[in-house]
């Protein structure tokens, strides 16, 4: 009895701790941008909203223009992909993932920095080769950019679809002499819509919420998103900035529900994978697909392989030659700020996986009363903008009773629970998939909610809190949009010093940043992998 009572207090413990901290980190500093837009000086005010509406409402049709035609372009790129690796078998899909990772494991902004190198006034390719100065700033840009960066995400969700559909549906069309064309348009597509539909909005929130893109090719367009970043960072104007996300926030929440609605009804209507089958690879609408996939990832390739361009290169009299000069200037931020990095990412996705283990434990398997509005707050960092995030945080933890501005914590604590949906989402499905009658075989033999954690839970979930962690590694050493406004110079990351040097001009010591980020994150993840290969041999 004394065990049983000694466990069930360890597990309210963890239960109320879980409970509090997303409580904490997240509703709190989210409820705080809100008082701080809607309140001033302990009373209702709606002149911050007065004001945007007449001077900057402009800023909602430059938002939402680019989020709709971003969210189009990603999906044609990514579905063409996806169809294509699925035609194509594993040995291509080893190839197009290669390339796709690239965007997963670099920071956010990186492919701008490619952009301007390779297409810009002075670009490479468009100066240097073909004698032309374009200007590449604007709208146009942001949209190839925010593209090129949620294409890969998007390619992994359709993907993922489509090799959950069963192959008798389409063999069964094959045998009705249905062409390749006919089976992509009137089968694929129709059974993807709902991947296609949460991909989309996903892609949509991501756009609304980037700032670091158009701050760097936007030139003299402007978002929501960048103009929140502004007033922040360059003006110190915290009533506005709130103001601009709270408006940024009502798209955002739309999508969000319609997100919340659409991943649950994909979850309910998809089973397991299935084998692939040989479809054919013939018709114009393949030979299209073909192109579109081709082409992005030799886009891809180029700007990646501008990155690497500029980061062993520089000019002399208009002619690059190779140096690694630039190394050695990026090495004082390297030495102030690499082992720091480390050590936050580590932290933060360690105990983000653990956390997100624990909300499907309390969720799925013991069905604890508050756990749904938990699972359902723990999912918004996801959804709503980093400058709301990071803005939230200075508000919440600015003063007593938690005064945390100024230091480690409210940054590493900043890092954690932004990538906490990716955990929770993945604890959810891991806690769901463990049969009930091995959950109930601990119970029938004297075990406690403790025991079914600790004896069931935790063991089938090795491997996937690894895949959590590795994810949650990425997005932390890769991150800016919220820990921008929490960080103080002596507390800066990588990611941080890279988007100085490249605000300041400083191109090719931000190409050589780049690509030590991005040697950092793909080698947690191939360390990752080869754990868990080794573990399943």
């Amino acid at each position: 009895m004394d065990r049983i009572k000694r466990d069930n207090f360890l597990e309210n413990i963890i239960y109320f701790m879980v409970v509090l901290s997303v409580t904490l980190f997240i509703l709190y500093p989210f409820l705080a941008v809100f008082r701080e837009a809607f309140f001033k000086d302990g009373s209702f005010n709606f002149e911050g909203f007065s004001v945007f509406f007449a001077r900057d409402s402009k800023l909602i049709k430059n938002s939402l223009m680019t989020g709709v035609y971003t969210v189009v372009l990603t999906s044609i790129l990514s579905i063409s992909i996806a169809v294509y690796v699925y035609f194509k078998g594993k040995k291509v899909e080893k190839i197009v993932f290669a390339f796709l990772m690239l965007t997963m494991i670099s920071p956010p902004f990186v492919t701008s920095l490619s952009y301007i190198e390779m297409f810009g006034k002075r670009g490479f390719i468009t100066h240097d080769i073909f004698g032309l100065t374009l200007n590449t700033y604007g709208m146009v840009g942001i949209i190839l950019m925010q593209s090129i960066g949620s294409v890969s995400l998007n390619t992994i969700l359709i993907l993922s679809g489509l090799r959950r559909i069963d192959p008798n549906i389409i063999l069964s069309a094959k045998d009705l002499g249905a062409s390749t064309g006919e089976i992509i348009w009137s089968i694929l597509i129709p059974i993807l819509k709902k991947t296609i539909a949460v991909s989309a909005v996903l892609t949509f929130v991501r756009s609304l919420s980037d700032f670091s893109t158009p701050a760097i090719i936007g030139g003299s367009f402007s978002t929501l998103a960048t103009e929140a970043y502004l007033n922040m960072i360059a003006y110190g104007n915290l009533n506005y900035a709130s103001v601009i996300n709270v408006v940024l926030f009502v798209p955002a929440f739309i999508a969000y529900l319609f997100y919340r609605k659409s991943i649950k009804e994909e979850l309910d209507s998809t089973g397991e994978a299935h084998m692939e089958v040989e479809l054919g690879d013939k018709g114009i609408l393949f030979n299209i697909i073909t192109f579109i996939s081709i082409f992005t990832l030799f886009w891809i390739g180029i700007q990646y392989g501008g990155i690497l361009f500029s980061a062993f290169s520089r000019k002399q009299a208009g002619v690059p030659y190779f140096t690694v000069s630039n190394f050695i200037e990026a090495k004082p931020y390297l030495s102030q700020t690499l082992i720091r990095s480390l050590i936050y990412s580590f932290f933060s996705a360690g105990v983000g996986s653990v956390i997100g283990l624990l909300i499907g434990h309390f969720l799925v398997i013991r069905k604890k009363k508050l756990m749904g509005a938990v699972d359902f707050v723990s999912m918004m960092p996801y959804i709503i903008p980093g400058s709301f995030f990071g803005i939230g945080y200075i508000l919440a933890f600015r003063s007593e009773p938690i005064h945390l501005t100024g230091t480690a914590a409210i940054v590493v604590l900043n890092m954690l629970f932004r990538q906490l949906p990716f955990s929770s989402k993945l604890g959810v499905e891991i806690t769901s998939a463990i049969p009930k009658s091995e959950t109930s075989a601990i119970r029938d033999l004297g075990g406690t909610g403790f025991n079914i954690f600790l004896d069931s839970v935790f063991p089938n979930a090795k491997d996937n809190l690894a895949m959590a962690f590795a994810n949650s590694f990425s997005q932390s050493m890769t991150t800016i949009g919220s820990i921008i406004f929490l960080v103080y110079p002596s507390q800066k990351v990588l990611t941080l010093v890279m988007f100085d040097a490249i605000q300041s001009g400083k191109y090719n010591v931000g190409s050589a940043l780049a690509i030590v980020i991005i040697l950092i994150t793909a080698s947690m993840n191939l360390l990752v992998r080869f754990l868990l290969k080794r573990r399943r041999v």
